[in-house]
């Protein structure tokens, strides 16, 4: 997506996340891993990084491509592998890959090293990242998609309509193979993986950032596993180009076991209202969430525990830095009510004449959610 004028000022990235199981104790871990790049216009053969001091004084974007990786819970963190531009195999078409030495990624398969010593962490603050290693080897296969519609549109693409941009083809996505992070190794499975992947590119990013995801999904009426479930909730405050922007929109989906329930304000005629609030004081981020459209509605709280989150590091293609709080996890929990609006027959008995009412689709239990919140710093 890095043409034109986002060439010299741009970014795009392919995001992962997932659960895996260490193969000797059994114990759950959130993984996360991404294909980053910026400006590629201004590369070259070695990576350019906007927040080197003299980078910063003299106004040099950021040019490189990034492999970020990590994981959630105990021990969070995050790790930087850079490369330039001329380092950097990228196949623009479909089926899309991207590659550079022993990093991979395309849609069907991911595979990498990214190691950090603490020297090199300690000795480059430029790289926004911690120590550790992480070797991975993973199968994609990406089973429900979220199309945002008009927003990341063929239309609003070519003329750059937004300033950032969202496609989450993956709102389930089953992942298998291994990770190893810092010498023990992690199954990963289709069926208790939990996956996740979208894809992001603009010219700069939002605020608020809003992100909530989670295919693990148990109904509290049934008592069953909804394996046929997603929901993925996104956005901020887009900016157009003009410079307007719009205030707290909320971009949301889910699918029900197979039905789609849409919010979304890029398809203005589905006329979603939506009602949001994230509190980052305590000890946990909470997120409380209503979306409604004529038809249908959702409520949601999810909440996530901050030390099983880590404060996720990017710089803009400008060269700035403006998120320094943004708060990113993968094991948020929450509840969620999903109702559909129908239409109650008159009772000619109690002279009650026919209306439209809700009607609980389902109360639902969500575990194993990817969540991230963050405002830019002042």
């Amino acid at each position: 997506m890095l043409k034109g004028a986002l060439a010299s000022e741009g970014y795009d990235w392919w995001w992962h996340s997932f659960t895996g199981h260490n193969k000797q104790t059994g114990e759950e871990k959130a993984f996360f891993i991404e294909f980053f790049t910026i400006n590629p216009e201004l590369g070259g053969d070695e990576p350019v990084f906007g927040q080197l001091p003299e980078n910063k004084s003299s106004g040099v974007k950021p040019s490189y491509m990034m492999v970020k990786v990590g994981c959630w819970g105990k021990g969070t963190k995050q790790m930087h592998r850079f490369f330039g531009w001329n380092k950097v195999n990228i196949k623009e078409d479909v089926p899309f890959l991207i590659s550079a030495e022993d990093c991979f990624c395309s849609e069907s398969r991911t595979l990498g090293k990214v190691e950090v010593t603490e020297a090199d962490a300690k000795a480059h603050p430029e790289w926004m990242c911690q120590a550790g290693k992480m070797v991975w080897d993973l199968n994609i296969e990406k089973q429900i998609a979220f199309n945002v519609g008009y927003g990341a549109g063929w239309a609003s693409r070519e003329i750059e309509a937004f300033e950032m941009f969202w496609h989450a083809e993956g709102m389930k996505t089953l992942f298998s193979g291994s990770v190893i992070l810092d010498g023990v190794e992690y199954e990963v499975s289709p069926d208790s993986c939990y996956g996740y992947a979208d894809k992001n590119w603009g010219k700069d990013f939002t605020s608020p950032w809003v992100w909530l995801a989670s295919s693990h999904i148990k109904s509290k009426i049934s008592g069953k596993w909804l394996d046929n479930s997603a929901f993925d909730i996104g956005g901020g405050r887009p900016k157009v180009r003009t410079g307007h922007s719009f205030d707290d929109v909320i971009l949301g989906a889910f699918w029900y076991e197979g039905q789609p329930y849409e919010f979304n304000f890029s398809r203005f005629w589905t006329l979603t209202s939506t009602d949001f609030n994230c509190n980052t004081d305590g000890e946990q981020v909470v997120w409380e969430i209503t979306q409604e459209t004529p038809l249908a509605k959702l409520e949601a709280k999810i909440t996530c525990d901050k030390k099983d989150m880590l404060l996720i590091n990017y710089e803009a293609p400008n060269g700035e830095k403006r998120h320094n709080n943004l708060w990113n996890g993968g094991n948020g929990t929450g509840e969620i009510k999903l109702y559909k609006k129908i239409l109650k027959t008159k009772d000619t008995t109690a002279n009650k004449k026919a209306e439209w009412k809700w009607e609980l689709v389902d109360d639902m239990e969500a575990y194993n959610i990817g969540c991230e919140y963050g405002v830019y710093s002042e």
